[in-house]
């Protein structure tokens, strides 16, 4: 898709002014995911400053990081707090395995050393799968005891690796956003209290953030389906994990039912999660200054335009004042 590089003007779309955007292509160069940003009139971008399907990366260049913060200034994005990576997939800090934790541990210490040079505050990430006894597929999560042993282990296993990274990386501003899951597997953070624990077990939690993903947190099981339930999901993650704490939201509708334990993206407002759930998160003050990007199919609409454009502008709508 070509793209114009010319900045933002100074009177600020909703988008924008909400702070929605996409997880967009750094197809090419680094710098390209915001210039398209740009183009499009988007408040937030997410991106991948590396392949996330390969355990080592070139470093950064230079020429790189210059040309990444210049296609920030003049726009929205010369305050980077609207600017969040995604780490590796590969990446898993609760693995029992020694071999496997030990590339974890260095692949996600890379792409911390990245998001540092590029002045990106938040990397998400998914917090690990402990690899021990799964559960039936079917079998709903549990979201209100306390973690299985297996599940209490894979935790610990995080916040010890994340404390390591802390260690190696002392004075880094850029903080893991721990990121919500559907619990599929043996993924760990399906439950909020997940989340709260890892952050209450590392040695500097004032370097730990949070990632609500909309369509995790339905499949995980909370029920949003209606405005007071939908509250009442955001006051939960507030008490046992913290609002205060999120520096990400990635918002998504889910194709598949709430508590599938499934992640499958819909477009906004074509899945399952109900209007209810997207308007509390994009009307929630404690989350205004966080970023909310889409990580739903590319392509064009029906109508021509492109989804990106027309699933922010859906939450854009949602996020209006009452």
């Amino acid at each position: 898709m070509a793209v114009s590089t010319e900045k933002t003007s100074t009177k600020l779309t909703a988008c924008e002014r909400l702070r929605i955007g996409s997880h967009l292509s750094v197809a090419g160069e680094l710098r390209a995911a915001i210039v398209e940003a740009i183009a499009l009139r988007l408040g937030a971008v997410q991106i991948f400053t590396r392949n996330q399907r390969q355990w080592s990366a070139k470093p950064l260049t230079q020429s790189e990081i210059d040309e990444f913060n210049a296609a920030c200034v003049g726009s929205v994005f010369a305050d980077r707090s609207r600017i969040v990576s995604h780490n590796s997939y590969l990446v898993n800090l609760a693995t029992p395995d020694a071999d496997n934790l030990a590339k974890s541990i260095a692949c996600e210490r890379t792409e911390l050393e990245r998001c540092e040079a590029l002045g990106i505050p938040f990397s998400v990430a998914h917090p690990g799968s402990h690899l021990g006894t799964p559960r039936k597929p079917k079998d709903p999560n549990d979201l209100d005891t306390p973690p299985s042993g297996d599940e209490l282990e894979g935790l610990k296993r995080i916040a010890r690796a994340i404390d390591g990274l802390h260690k190696d990386l002392k004075g880094y501003k850029v903080r893991i956003a721990l990121e919500t899951t559907t619990g599929s597997g043996t993924n760990l953070g399906y439950a909020f209290h997940h989340l709260g624990f890892i952050r209450s077990m590392v040695k500097a939690p004032e370097r730990i953030a949070y990632c609500i993903d909309t369509c995790h947190v339905f499949a995980s099981g909370y029920d949003v389906s209606t405005p007071a339930k939908a509250q009442a999901t955001l006051a939960r993650f507030d008490s046992e994990a913290g609002l205060a704490h999120v520096g990400a939201v990635h918002a998504n509708d889910s194709e598949a039912p709430c508590a599938s334990r499934r992640d499958r993206h819909a477009h906004i407002g074509e899945g399952l999660c109900g209007d209810a759930w997207f308007r509390a998160v994009l009307r929630e003050p404690k989350l205004a200054e966080v970023a909310k990007v889409l990580e739903t199919e590319k392509g064009d609409a029906s109508d021509g335009r492109a989804w990106d454009v027309v699933n922010s502008e859906r939450l854009a709508s949602m996020g209006a004042s009452k």
